[in-house]
């Protein structure tokens, strides 16, 4: 599984690295980024889940072939 933030549409609410902090953190700004290139460990992927979910910018992309 793999995940990607679409830079222009983060707006820097935070939700992603609350509720993955093992698949996201934050920039010098407060907008998210992805941790470990976007590979998301399987232990992370129910979180990572989460967090797409709850992106209110639907900036998160979940790809899950990877």
């Amino acid at each position: 599984m793999r995940v990607s933030i679409d830079v222009d549409r983060c707006q820097g609410h935070g939700r992603c690295y609350a509720l993955a902090p093992g698949v996201f953190d934050s920039d010098d700004l407060g907008n998210g980024v992805e941790l470990n290139g976007g590979i998301v460990p399987p232990e992370f992927e129910v979180a990572a889940r989460l967090a797409v979910a709850n992106c209110p910018e639907n900036a998160i992309a979940l790809d899950e072939g990877t």
